[in-house]
């Protein structure tokens, strides 16, 4: 294809806030960005930038152009992933930063021992891009618009409960009255919702204290500072070893962990991962007497 770098440093450019930022991530100079925008021009006998003060900004075929470079270069990005992968068997999969942490990473091993095959784990909650970002498949919960054109495979339906270190239990002396109640700001509802099915009154007047992440709310959990309401895939190996323990028992949140994958046919390995998953979460679900809880 002929200018195919000039159509390269176009792409950049447009999705840079200037020509310096695009000759920084090319390793180039601004005046070698400036050239090849200018090589492009001509073939194409078409303006793609305009200046106003010391700014560029897209023109109108400009901004056209820009859509067909995105998916052509993405389209790139995806067909190299593949044939890294033809010679290299590996799945990248993205994963719910705190599922990830607490349950699927120390389970990957096991996966590793049962097939042999190696899986790329990558971390973030939410809508998600698989295909063209090389992902091929993620962990959700399903706590936001799901899209309508990715395949949807249930996990396990969430259960959740307080948790608390027993010595934290022990030292509010088993009274939720005097707990410290612990959020995390991507669930800043939980205990308000939970209190509402157990408790049927306000918690305002408890002491609270918010996290960034999850994952710090459960070990500030089982450092003792307080309590918060646990995920039971989050929770279930620190209940196993008596980190921690769950008073009040485990209900379902309404909420359920997915399994999004692209609408097409699973290759072999994406089978086996999935196979596997389905079956190592839909075992992790509380007991009866876990979910009941029990009084002290």
């Amino acid at each position: 294809m002929r200018h195919l770098k000039a159509f390269h440093v176009f792409h950049v450019a447009a999705t840079s806030s200037s020509y310096s930022e695009a000759a920084t991530k090319l390793h180039i100079t601004h005046g070698a960005v400036s050239k090849q925008i200018k090589v492009l021009e001509n073939y194409l006998s078409l303006p793609l930038f305009y200046k106003q003060g010391r700014n560029v900004y897209l023109t109108q075929e400009g901004e056209l152009l820009k859509s067909y470079t995105k998916q052509a270069f993405e389209a790139l990005e995806s067909g190299v992933n593949k044939l890294i992968q033809v010679n290299n068997p590996c799945i990248d999969v993205s994963c719910e930063p705190t599922l990830a942490m607490r349950w699927l990473m120390p389970r990957l091993s096991d996966f590793h021992m049962a097939s042999g095959e190696d899986v790329r784990l990558s971390t973030a909650g939410g809508p998600v891009k698989l295909g063209v970002t090389g992902l091929s498949l993620a962990i959700r919960r399903d706590d936001f618009e799901l899209p309508h054109d990715y395949k949807q495979v249930k996990l396990v339906d969430e259960w959740v409960g307080p948790v608390f270190s027993p010595e934290y239990w022990h030292q509010v002396k088993n009274d939720l009255s005097k707990v410290k109640l612990l959020h995390s700001q991507t669930r800043p509802q939980a205990w308000e919702c939970w209190s509402s099915r157990h408790v049927g009154s306000s918690l305002s007047s408890h002491t609270h204290h918010t996290f960034a992440h999850f994952y710090f709310c459960f070990q500030a959990v089982v450092d003792g500072l307080g309590a918060a309401i646990g995920s039971y895939p989050l929770v279930v190996d620190d209940l196993k070893r008596g980190n921690l323990i769950a008073p009040f028992g485990f209900d379902l949140s309404g909420h359920r962990y997915i399994l999004l994958s692209q609408e097409r046919t699973p290759d072999a390995l994406e089978k086996k991962f999935t196979d596997w998953l389905q079956n190592s979460l839909w075992q992790c679900v509380p007991t009866k007497d876990e979910r009941d809880g029990f009084s002290d």
